[in-house]
């Protein structure tokens, strides 16, 4: 279904830092829904598809209820947390492509401020609630009597062996940091607008999980950001120009899992995303040398660079070097990423907004515009699997 589908309208509320927003998380997903809508030039009676993550607070019956949808043809929720920022699009273009809706959103609302946070660590928490029994169920049985309690320490054994195996440093991770926080100095709706890195000030923050310092982590915040899909040859007669889906992918590799004791060993020094860069590519009908412009979920700093050696920008072993090299920074680089801050410096929407970010180079309205950019790669992952990607292409 290469180019048979568009994003025709996105929208996005005001991002704060966790504990910052005044409207409830129902009506951010409302707010954002609205504008999207509004955006590609439609009414609310034209929606007829809703998309969302599983762990999704503000559930697809009450929003279609609160906004007075008309009769819904297709649901879906992705199961997980940042590895479904693509994937409520993917499965959003897959209900427009084969007719089973004509305008479906796509959206997530968080406000970190008014639950409990992501990242803290209690027993028996999971992806959407805590176990009220009080007792760690699952693999969590198996891990957080030894201390590993939350994603930054289970994402930080990846890095470590990434450095073990490889050589990757601190500074290596840090230029992932200083590339958001450069590009969110551009974007006044950053959470981190104003407030510029450097190496310096990276170093010395407080260690989380060694090797991850605070700046290696995603930020806590609240907000809601929601996109629409339809068909392109509706698309091109609406408000806005249309951004392709040239390409959608999802799933995930033999052995990946949420309990990673259990990984085979390519895994630890992998996003777990090789399967679907090699599908998303084939399905677009290019490679990465036709990428220009990458967005990529990045929960930590070295899972960006492993996505980025799992999605063909260099070998294996090679992304400490590839970022050294200034290959992610904008203007200049080969391939600028998280052109608006990205999860670390513009705002934390469970990797939705990197979508949005996606579609503005693609229109040409992004605050860090890559010159001539054709395709976009929005990368959603290496959270638990299954991870997503989408190809995003130019409007001509």
């Amino acid at each position: 279904m290469r180019d048979k589908t568009a994003i025709a309208g996105i929208g996005e509320t005001a991002y704060t830092k966790r504990g910052g927003m005044a409207q409830s998380e129902m009506e951010c997903a409302c707010e954002a829904i609205l504008k999207a809508v509004d955006d590609a030039g439609l009414k609310l009676s034209d929606v007829d598809g809703l998309c969302a993550y599983s762990g999704e607070r503000s559930v697809l019956q009450e929003v279609a209820q609160t906004l007075g949808l008309g009769d819904l043809t297709f649901t879906n929720l992705y199961p997980g947390g940042g590895n479904s920022a693509a994937g409520v699009v993917g499965n959003a273009a897959m209900a427009v492509g084969t007719g089973t809706a004509q305008a479906v959103v796509a959206y997530r609302s968080i406000c970190q401020g008014q639950h409990p946070r992501f990242g803290q660590a209690r027993s028996g928490s999971g992806v959407a609630a805590a176990n009220l029994s009080g007792l760690a169920d699952g693999p969590r049985a198996f891990t957080q009597p030894f201390g590993q309690m939350s994603p930054a320490q289970m994402y930080a054994m990846d890095a470590q062996r990434h450095m073990h195996v490889y050589g990757t440093t601190s500074e290596q991770l840090g230029r992932i940091a200083l590339a958001s926080y450069a590009n969110a100095q551009r974007n006044p709706r950053a959470v981190m607008y104003g407030r510029p890195l450097t190496m310096e000030a990276y170093l010395a923050a407080r260690m989380i999980a060694d090797p991850y310092r605070l700046y290696d982590c995603c930020l806590e915040s609240d907000g809601a950001c929601a996109v629409l899909v339809t068909t392109t040859e509706r698309a091109r007669d609406l408000r806005r120009q249309p951004v392709l889906i040239a390409g959608a992918a999802q799933g995930m590799e033999k052995g990946d899992g949420p309990d990673k004791m259990r990984r085979p060993e390519h895994l630890w020094t992998s996003a777990g995303m090789t399967r679907v860069a090699k599908d998303v590519y084939a399905r677009a009908g290019i490679t990465a040398k036709d990428v220009q412009v990458a967005q990529f979920y990045e929960n930590f700093t070295g899972q960006v660079l492993m996505a980025i050696e799992d999605f063909g920008f260099c070998g294996r072993g090679e992304g400490g070097a590839f970022v050294a090299s200034g290959a992610i920074d904008w203007p200049n680089g080969r391939l600028p990423i998280n052109t608006a801050g990205g999860n670390l410096a513009e705002a934390y929407i469970h990797g939705l907004s990197l979508v949005l970010e996606g579609v503005k180079q693609m229109r040409g309205t992004s605050t860090s515009q890559v010159k001539n950019a054709e395709h976009c790669l929005v990368a959603a992952g290496p959270t638990a699997p299954p991870s997503s990607a989408l190809i995003l292409r130019r409007f001509r």
